[in-house]
């Protein structure tokens, strides 16, 4: 599979069945996924009887942890360089820090208890979370809510921006989030957009035509991952139309894309990308809610695969 620019050619070779998991246990669904600064890989799922799952670089499963501390809608986990993990559940709209053996050590918002849907405050099912430099977080927020939210790193809340609409600075579903330096990407999803913006919320850019980016990450490359998901309603079976992987430089210009036009499950295709994590040597982990988008409707019901590693080949 490789995708050739102007400026770079990216080859990968596609796995689905790279993370060894123990006999029995499966993931269900992995909207979420995350590289730490070693390169250990976790994965949060649906699988409520083990919602982080731990992983080396090879695939290796490590460790499972979180049973009972998320709801069946996890969301995104996040591996930042202060060596904790971070988790958005917006089932219970809250966002947790956790250690990497999976010790809570702090919770963002009320569990199960959302604020007055578009209202503006926090919580009301948040969607991600990333670290900046300084500590902060970043919090968006989500599907009840139009908002981005800065914390302190105690988890106190420092300022809000965004409401909902299709304006510049307003939001359709702030999805995912990714940060480098001073500029935080936001993945607006219904409003096909990818949005940049400073730390104090101003815009800085507008990166319009991207097909509901749905998971977004930033590589050690320093490139934009974003996945985008499957095509809305009568365009859902249409080639081309999301469930794929698009590779953006910091400007905003196209460098990469991979993934088959047509959906699917074999290696090289996509279902539903939610999540996605690039690690040291530029591998990427592509995440799915495959249950969610196709698996529960099939009859009978069934897991899709959900986990693709792309393993850098050039």
């Amino acid at each position: 599979m490789a995708t050739k620019t102007k400026r770079e050619t990216f080859n990968y070779s596609a796995n689905r069945e790279w993370h060894k998991l123990p006999k029995g246990m499966t993931l269900h669904e992995t909207p979420g996924v995350a590289v730490a600064p070693d390169d250990t890989v976790y994965l949060l799922t649906r699988n409520t009887e083990a919602p982080v799952m731990v992983f080396s670089k090879a695939g290796k499963f490590l460790r499972t942890w979180g049973k009972g501390a998320f709801t069946n809608r996890t969301h995104a986990i996040y591996a930042p360089a202060d060596g904790f993990i971070y988790a958005a559940d917006d089932g219970s709209h809250t966002i947790t820090k956790w250690t990497t053996d999976g010790k809570l050590r702090m919770t963002i918002g009320t569990p199960g208890k959302p604020s007055p849907r578009y209202s503006g405050k926090p919580f009301n099912r948040c969607t991600d979370v990333v670290v900046a430099s300084d500590g902060t977080l970043f919090i968006s927020d989500g599907y009840g809510n139009a908002r981005i939210h800065h914390y302190s790193a105690d988890g106190k809340l420092l300022h809000s921006w965004g409401e909902a609409g299709i304006e510049h600075g307003q939001f359709l579903i702030p999805h995912n989030l990714g940060i480098y330096h001073d500029r935080l990407y936001v993945a607006d999803r219904e409003a096909n957009r990818v949005q940049v913006f400073d730390g104090d919320g101003t815009l800085l850019d507008v990166w319009p035509n991207i097909h509901r980016p749905c998971a977004l990450t930033v590589g050690p490359d320093g490139n934009i991952y974003v996945g985008e998901l499957t095509g809305v309603a009568n365009m859902d079976d249409a080639l081309g139309v999301g469930h794929r992987v698009s590779v953006f430089d910091r400007g905003g210009r196209l460098v990469g894309r991979f993934g088959a036009a047509e959906e699917g499950s074999a290696p090289g295709q996509f279902i539903a990308p939610h999540g996605i994590a690039v690690d040291s040597r530029g591998d990427v982990y592509v995440g799915e809610v495959s249950w969610t988008i196709r698996g529960q409707h099939m009859t009978p019901p069934r897991e899709l695969p959900s986990l693709t590693k792309l393993t850098r080949t050039k």
